[in-house]
């Protein structure tokens, strides 16, 4: 027969597992992400780049001025243990060209998945109040590399993430990108509406638009099940310079 005290122990020793679940899946928030998944529907090819038209203006990124940023949110009923991130591109490179119309206008970025930056700390006070704080070193270094697993960007066999245009709809005032974006091997493509500028032989572009990781063949991070997830959209914004050459 348990006693008083026999049955508090029992007790507290079946809590623990739960507790010591729910402590590790915080500490695991977007860092552990099960088994990738096929894409939803068959990767389309990836497309060359066609040539630059003749007499279009070209103009070479500026990697220093470049920034593209990627925002991960937390999801399910126990979001609360863990916490938003923001990724930053590093060393993006490429190049863009500008003729005499929309159309034949494109460009090409690079983006080395090893150079992106998890969770600095200037990027999260520019993201907004959901991304309020600061994210511990060993966090955000613990993050980065599980972003390079096979299961999430497999940085071991895709080096880069490509976004490409061959051309633009639309006018100067409101010009569209069809972009192919190539992802773990994966391209999808989407319309993306841009704003473009152009001061002292430089081209400025900006924009947003979202993105689903299991398209691209990802399968977010979900743990206790389902109770702590990263949501599978993940919003993307940029600002691209690029200076003539």
């Amino acid at each position: 027969m348990l006693t008083h005290r026999d049955h508090r122990t029992a007790s507290a020793r079946r809590r623990l597992p739960l507790a010591a679940a729910l402590v590790c899946a915080s500490a695991l928030m977007a860092c552990a992400p099960r088994r990738a998944e096929p894409p939803a529907r068959p990767p389309a090819p990836a497309p060359a780049v066609t040539a630059i038209p003749e007499g279009a203006r070209v103009f070479d990124i500026d990697p220093q001025r470049t920034v593209v940023t990627f925002r991960v949110y937390r999801a399910g009923p126990l979001a609360k243990l863990g916490h938003n991130h923001v990724i930053t591109s590093g060393q993006a490179t490429g190049f863009a060209w500008q003729g005499r119309e929309p159309a034949d206008s494109g460009f090409e970025i690079r983006i080395p998945v090893n150079s992106l930056v998890v969770d600095a700390a200037a990027a999260r006070a520019a993201a907004g109040p959901d991304f309020e704080g600061t994210v511990p070193d060993s966090a955000r270094e613990g993050t980065h590399q599980n972003l390079l697993r096979p299961e999430v960007l497999d940085g071991a066999r895709f080096a880069e993430v490509i976004v490409r245009s061959n051309s633009l709809s639309g006018t100067w005032e409101r010009p569209v990108a069809m972009a192919d974006i190539t992802l773990k091997g994966v391209t999808r493509r989407k319309e993306v509406p841009i704003e473009i500028g152009s001061v002292a032989g430089a081209l400025t572009a900006r924009g947003s638009f979202t993105l689903r990781q299991t398209d691209f063949g990802m399968t977010p991070f979900s743990a206790a099940g389902g109770a702590i997830q990263v949501a599978d959209e993940i919003g993307v914004s940029f600002e691209i310079v690029a200076v003539a050459r």
